[in-house]
Order: structure tokens, then sequence, then C-alpha cells
């Protein structure tokens, strides 16, 4: 009966007057689902007795089975025989193009492209059709909207996620502020009316099918342009949704595969895949944070078998979800620009609600690059401003510093793990004094000789020279040459020692490791000194600092001498790294 109908109908169609050449296109969608697999099953099963089976994507995860295209009067005579005749469901209704994104059925098929369908020819006679077979007249076509009762049939079979899909929509769309509890109570009722009368549609309360799916289609606009797309990467083992207009991949550096910006925005995806267990899932966790892509401020979670990141700096933000199962780490990066929050947001939870596991992890040689010390798989370590050193000079962890190891700082770092806050800065000695925003326990804390020190005697400065690359303090000896600065300043000793910027903020010691004062930065008013010259504030200079800041320190008048190897552990306790970031 059913292709006795469709006879019937191209026969009326060949009959009709002639109309324009082409005109728009349309569709009659039948059917969604949730998920492309049963998209595809449900599109096979109703090709086998139907002509014109397409299947498009409808965003959201959400994918349609659609007959056509046809001109409109063609597609509501089709609706109108195959709903009689209960082929197709009651909802079904009449769709445009714009309605639908990437076709996946028939395989390579992209009508989409086709804006117009020519209009069927007139032959130069009008066919036959034998009255004996032909059926009673069609009625002219309903239209194609539901009535309410039929709208509230077609809502009583939306599951509850579809239903909470409604109220979501509504709340964007600034017509509902209630919970999303998937229940279509008098407030909801009352946002869809008001919905209805922004749109231009009968104010009933009640959605049809058809406005339920302009409802949707407005809320999902944001993602116009993006180019969703579902992509299987065998590689790393993940399908997942990416804005295949945005980026495009690019190489492999194990654990992640690299997608970089292709257009305008400037964006990054990087996909995750490696075998692990929890120790590496932790480890990747604590990585991931040192790198340039996941700024320094936002929410950190590790809990079990999964994490979050999310970064969030002035340029751009982040947001990193991995999962580990069945002894594979899995997730996925989005590096998006900062200030379109809205429409980040919703792009994280459609790759969050696509992403779904493939056999197999990233071969950890495939593409592997060339080695860099600033680079973990291709990507960026997080690096300070600017690293200088510091030692510890009471019980609680504050640190003696140079000021200009501490200016203009966004942030400020105790040995990379320990945030701090400038106390006090004396501008004219070059010293500043740090307080941990945490209470520290320091192996060694600072003890200042009070004995005047001969000229020529051995000294050693302790720094991180090489700004914290080596991950200890190294000890640079040398001689105290002079116990002033070279215009007569009493608040400095010249030293003839070979420094780096690193250096400036360690403590210069004597022989038995009391400290002598501290070295300061290389350049003098301005001008650079001869390599082998420096400059250290003397500790009476440093003593008074320290106790402006609240801070007695500690003394001694003992002269001893200890081994270099005694002398560098003792140096080592008490120095640290301090870093000043953006």
């Amino acid at each position: 009966m059913v292709r006795f109908f469709l006879g019937f109908i191209f026969a009326v169609f060949m009959a009709a007057p002639a109309v324009q050449a082409q005109e728009d296109v349309v569709w009659v969608q039948i059917e969604a689902q949730p998920s492309l697999n049963e998209a595809q099953i449900a599109t096979r099963r109703y090709a086998a007795t139907l002509a014109d089976v397409n299947g498009f994507s409808l965003g959201r995860g959400w994918y349609a089975i659609a007959l056509g295209p046809y001109r409109r009067d063609e597609a509501e005579r089709v609706l109108q025989v195959y709903r009689a005749e209960g082929v197709i469901a009651r909802d079904s209704y009449i769709a445009e193009s714009r309605d639908y994104q990437q076709q996946f059925w028939p395989i390579g098929a992209n009508l989409l492209a086709q804006p117009t369908v020519p209009a069927v020819p007139i032959p130069d006679s009008p066919p036959v059709v034998s009255l004996d077979s032909a059926p009673e007249p069609v009625p002219t076509p309903a239209p194609a909207d539901e009535t309410p009762s039929e709208a509230r049939a077609s809502e009583s079979r939306l599951t509850r996620d579809e239903r909470a899909d409604v109220q979501v929509a509504m709340a964007w769309a600034g017509v509902y502020d209630g919970a999303i509890d998937a229940a279509f109570g008098q407030g909801t009722r009352a946002a869809m009316a008001r919905w209805q009368t922004q749109n231009g549609f009968d104010t009933t309360g009640i959605l049809t099918t058809r406005q339920r799916a302009e409802l949707l289609r407005q809320y999902n606009a944001v993602f116009d342009g993006l180019g969703l797309e579902i992509l299987r990467d065998n590689a790393t083992g993940i399908a997942m949704e990416l804005p295949t207009a945005v980026v495009t991949f690019e190489r492999y550096e194990p654990p992640f595969a690299h997608f970089n910006a292709v257009g305008e925005i400037e964006a990054r995806v990087l996909l995750i895949s490696q075998e692990g267990d929890r120790g590496t899932l932790a480890g990747l966790y604590d990585i991931m944070q040192t790198l340039e892509i996941v700024p320094e401020t936002g929410l950190r979670s590790l809990e079990g078998d999964s994490f979050t990141l999310i970064g969030e700096g002035t340029q751009k933000i982040s947001q990193t979800r991995v999962w580990l199962r069945d002894g594979e780490i899995k997730g996925f990066t989005l590096i998006w620009p900062a200030g379109d929050e809205a429409r980040r947001t919703r792009l994280v939870g459609r790759m969050q609600d696509s992403f779904t596991w493939l056999p197999g992890t990233l071969d950890p040689t495939e593409g592997a690059g060339a080695q860099d010390i600033d680079l973990i798989s291709g990507l960026e370590i997080r690096k300070p401003k600017q690293s200088r050193s510091g030692f510890y000079v009471d019980a609680g962890g504050a640190v003696l510093t140079t000021a200009e190891a501490v200016e203009s700082c966004g942030r400020i770092t105790i040995d990379e793990s320990y945030e701090a806050d400038v106390v006090l800065s004396d501008a004219a000695l070059g010293v500043a004094i740090l307080r941990p925003r945490m209470a520290l326990a320091p192996l060694r804390i600072a003890t200042f000789q009070e004995s005047t020190p001969r000229l020529l005697s051995d000294v050693a400065v302790a720094g991180y020279s090489y700004g914290g690359l080596l991950g200890a303090p190294t000890l640079t000896f040398g001689q105290l040459s002079e116990l002033q600065g070279l215009n007569g300043e009493p608040h400095l000793k010249r030293l003839a020692l070979a420094a780096l910027d690193g250096d400036a903020g360690g403590p210069v010691l004597d022989v038995g490791g009391a400290v002598l004062g501290m070295l300061l930065a290389h350049a003098q008013d301005g001008r650079s000194l001869p390599d082998d010259v420096s400059f250290s504030a003397t500790n009476g200079a440093l003593q008074e600092v320290l106790t402006r800041g609240g801070i007695t320190p500690r003394t001694t008048s003992a002269l001893d001498r200890i081994s270099p190897e005694a002398l560098t552990d003792r140096a080592g306790d008490m120095t640290v790294l301090v870093s000043c970031w953006d």
C-alpha cells in the first residue's frame, strides 16, 4: 500500500501545472535519535522500505532521519499520506535545510549543499491513471504543524533528558528561570507561552515538535561556523565532536594529539591518550599544571580515576578532562580565547558528552619530536618572568631577597611551590622581605656574622645561578676585596667573585657558614660591573631592615671553618629560589 500511494503522489505531480524551474528545499523529518549509532540503525531500517531517506546531524549529539529533498507542496503530500498510512510517526513534520548540519546518510552524500530542488518536468502528454486502481482523491493537506492535543501527545514521548534540554534552551532564551527538573509544570508552561509570543507562534503554552526543534536550533546557533563533526582518531583510541572549522590535526607527540587553530579563533585542542594507572594519572595531573597552556588560576580537582583542570588567564582559558579506565588514560584539553564563555562552556559540554573510547592508546613512540628542556610533548612549560635567590631569616619561613627580584610581579613563589607576599621593600638598599602565605619550617635559618671579616678572606655565595634549572643552589667561591662600595658606601662590601644574575639575593657566607651579607644585582647604579666583581649588602644594613620588618635576626661572633662539603650542605638548607610570575 505504501508503494501504491507513492506512485499516486508522483502521478499527481506529473499532472500538476508548471512551476518555476527551482524552489526551496524542505524535508520531512520522521525521527530523531540521541546517538550516531542508533541513528544509523534507524536510517537503514527506513531505507529498506522508503525512498529518499537521509540522515543529518542536529547538533548537541542528536541525529535526524528525514525524507527528501522535496518542494514544499511535495513534502506536505508525502507527510499527509505517510501519516495516514501509519508509515511514519504522527509527530513527523516539515523541516528546512537550516535545521540540519553534517549529512551522515547516504555515505558521501551532501544534499545540504544543494539549496534548491528542480521541479518535476511536465511530459508532452499527461499520464493516464486507471480509475479501477486509483485510490480515493487525497484530501486537502492539513496544516503541517500539530494541534495542541497532538503537541501534548508528542511531548509525552520525550525522554527526561529531552524535557530537560527544552528547559535549558528556554533558560538560555531568557524566558525561564526555574529549576532544570524535566517537569513541565506551571512555570515551564508560562515560559513556553512567552517564547511562542516572542517568536510569532500561537500562544498555547505547549510547544509543538516543530517549535521545539526551532527552540533548540536557536539554542545551538552558538555553534554556527564551528564545523562540529565527530572525529574518529584510531591512533589515540578516541572519537568525539570537534570544531573542525576552528582546529585541525597537526601532529602526535605522546601522550598528546595536537589540533591547532586554522581560522580567526585562537583555539587549540589536545587529545590525551596513554596506558597507565592511578600513579600515572596523578603524574599527568601534576605535569599539566606546569604547562603554559594551563594558566595558574582556576579549578584543580584530582578524584580517584579522573581529574579536571581549568586554567583562567587574561588571554585564554583552558579546560582539561581526563579519565582512567581499564589501564588506559584518555581525555582532552580545549584552549579557547577568554571572553567567549557562553560558547566555550557549551562547546566543552558537547565535546565531553560525545567523548567515546575506542580500542587502544597512542603509541609512545608515535611522532616523537625533537627534545627541548622547555617543552613537554611539544607543549611549552610555564616559566616565571625572572628567578633570583633568597634565604630564610626566621623560623616561619620569611625570606630575604633583592628588591629587583620581586618588582612588578603578579605572583611570587618560594621554591616554585609556596606563594609569598612582600612585607617590606627597601629600594635604596635593594633588599626585600617575603613572607610565605603558609607557614614553612626551614631546615636552617641564616645566622649573621657580627665579627668584622678580614680583607681577602675567603667567601662563598649560595644561589640559583641558572634560575632553578639545576634544582638546587650552587656555591660560587671568591674573596672579600673591600668593606665598602666603589664610592665609599658603608652599607656595601665588594667581592672578587664571578656571580651570575640568578645568584642575586643569595647569602654571602664565611668559611664557617655564617652570613656576611646578601649578594646584590650585578649592575650598580645602572652600570655593569666586570664579571669578577660583585657587591653585597652588609650585615648591619640587613639587620636594620629585618628589625623594621618585625624579625629578630640570629647572630654569632664565632669564627669557624668547616669543610667545603659541610658548607655546601649548610648553604643549601637556607637558600631558596625566588620566582616572579606575571
